[in-house]
């Protein structure tokens, strides 16, 4: 290397140096620096009453803007409360005339079973038995007698989302079943006669017997021996079930003992594939 290439790499080498050492000395921009020590000595800045007022009103007005949106998203819409309302009326209108019609086959089956009655009286008395006893059986008769009431409800203070706190349509399955077992006769579900047909299930939160919501508290009402069927019940897998839900979900539940209970007559089952089993009799065989 000659002499005047290392006077020129001693120089390159020198002036980065002295910058390396002006960047370590002054990290600030002279500019920023100089803005910064005029900042100090000029102390904070005062903001004027004008503009104190004018940052006021901007923030109460924000604040205003704000609340005002947020009632606006929360409040329904007056379209969806119209059609809310128009379903809710439509609802109540289909369920009065379903009321009625069920009054009205009611009153149709009673009517029917007079006539039968009354036609077979005089021409087939064994078979006026015979039917008497298949509709007891059956559940497509009214019937009356003492027995037992056991009663389920949710917990107490029991939130919507708390499904555990609340009764199941599998809770009130378990409970008929143990009253089956205890020796009952007839049983209704809050009013609902129970067949070999009727279906306990669940639509959400709803507890449905026979397509029909229930509401709490939920009664299952066993015709039968009252002084039997409680103990009956209570060494049945059904008494430890309410126990459980006692003691883990504070689920309240009783069995109780009374004089008389009433169970309505069930729907009459609608058998499309069933046929009896055996020979046909001369009156099948010649239709």
């Amino acid at each position: 290397m000659s002499q005047q290439e290392q006077q020129d790499r001693g120089s390159s080498l020198s002036a980065s140096m002295s910058l390396l050492t002006s960047l370590l000395s002054r990290p600030l921009d002279p500019g920023y620096e100089a803005a910064a020590r005029k900042k100090a000595l000029e102390g904070p800045r005062r903001r004027s009453v004008p503009s104190s007022i004018v940052l006021v009103l901007f923030a109460a007005a924000l604040g205003a803007l704000t609340v005002t949106a947020a009632i606006t998203l929360r409040a329904p819409q007056p379209a969806v409360v119209q059609a809310r309302t128009v379903l809710e009326n439509e609802v109540r209108e289909r369920s009065e005339e379903v009321a009625t019609a069920e009054e009205r086959v009611a009153e149709l089956d009673a009517e029917i079973q007079d006539l039968q009655r009354t036609a077979l009286e005089a021409s087939d008395p064994e078979l006026l038995e015979q039917l008497a006893l298949d509709e007891l059986v059956a559940g497509a008769v009214e019937l009356e007698g003492p027995g037992v009431r056991v009663t389920l409800a949710d917990a107490a203070n029991a939130a919507e989302s708390d499904i555990d706190r609340r009764v199941h349509d599998s809770d009130l399955r378990v409970v008929v079943n143990g009253l089956w077992a205890a020796g009952a006769e007839a049983i209704t579900v809050n009013g609902h006669r129970v067949t070999a047909l009727t279906a306990i299930r669940s639509a959400g939160q709803a507890v449905l017997v026979d397509l029909v919501p229930l509401t709490g508290p939920y009664v299952v009402e066993a015709i039968g021996d009252p002084e039997r069927m409680p103990t009956r019940f209570a060494g049945t897998p059904a008494g430890d079930h309410l126990a459980l839900l006692r003691a883990a979900y504070d689920i309240p539940s009783t069995v109780e003992p009374v004089a008389r209970l009433v169970a309505p007559a069930g729907s009459a089952p609608t058998l499309v594939r069933a046929a009896p089993a055996g020979p046909l009799t001369a009156v099948e065989e010649e239709s």
